[in-house]
This record gives C-alpha cells, structure tokens and sequence, in this order.
C-alpha cells in the first residue's frame, strides 16, 4: 500500500514541477528530454514491481511495458538517426497520468483490500492503456516523418 502511495505522490510532484515549468516560462531542453524519461522509469519500475508481486494483472502489465519498449527503441533510433527527439504530446501526458493513478490504486487496493479502489484502478487503467497505444500510434508516424526528413 506504502508502494502505490509512494507513486501517487512522485506522479502529483511531477504534475507540480511541469505546470510550474510551463507557467513560470522555465522550461528547458534537459527538461523536456527528463521529464518524460523519468517518467518512464517511474511507470515502468511500478509496473514490473506490481507484477513480479502479483499487483497487476499479468497482462495489464505487459501491454505497458510491450509500449514502453517499443516507445523507447523509437527514441533511441531517432536520437541516433536524426539527433533529435519526438515532441511530447498532450494526449501522451493524459495517458500517462491516467495510468500512474491506476497502477498506484492498484496498489493501494491491493495493499488495503479495498475492492473499490481496484475498481477505480481499472476504471482509469483501461482508458490509459487504450490512450497510451493510440499516442504510441501517433508517436509511430512522427517517428517516420522525423527519419524520413533527417534521411533526406
């Protein structure tokens, strides 16, 4: 239960850093390159922890890191074909949100034995998953038109 309350507060701080970054005009390059591979880790440390200890459901758990690789195997290539990086977009930070709270209310759940909140992780886990593939879609084609025009 600590586990998911844990997640819960680095997904709410790393909510606070972005909407401060972006308001007080302090964004960066190191920063938009960071922010989405922590999330990354974060997402994928929960998750591969909730399945080794049987939190998540075996295959909630490998359709997130199935994307999580694929998304990250695209970044490597392009960052090495083209020397750049895929803008972030506003529906991948949706989707991420939606599925740092379910992977954390699994967690509570569990931990608690609260069916509700196992219900609540399912209710915002199936729309963030369905969310995350359609971005990984879309991050797919920019990928494409980024390599296409770095190849000339």
């Amino acid at each position: 239960m600590a586990a998911g309350w844990l997640l819960g507060f680095i997904a709410g701080t790393d909510w606070i850093d972005g909407y401060l970054a972006r308001r007080l005009n302090q964004v960066s390059e190191v920063g938009k390159f960071l922010d989405p591979l922590a999330d990354r880790i974060a997402v994928t440390t929960a998750v591969i922890g909730g399945l080794v200890f049987d939190i998540l459901p075996a295959w909630f758990a490998w359709a997130i890191i199935l994307r999580e690789g694929v998304i990250g195997l695209g970044a490597l290539v392009i960052g090495l074909r083209a020397g750049t990086k895929l803008a972030v977009r506003q529906l991948g930070k949706v989707s991420t949100a939606l599925l740092y709270a379910s992977v954390a209310w699994f967690f509570v759940g569990k931990g608690s034995s609260i069916d509700p909140l196992i219900w609540l992780a399912w209710a915002l886990g199936i729309p963030g998953l369905i969310l995350y593939y359609i971005v990984g879609v879309q991050y797919f084609g920019d990928a494409l038109r980024v390599v296409r025009k770095a190849d000339g």
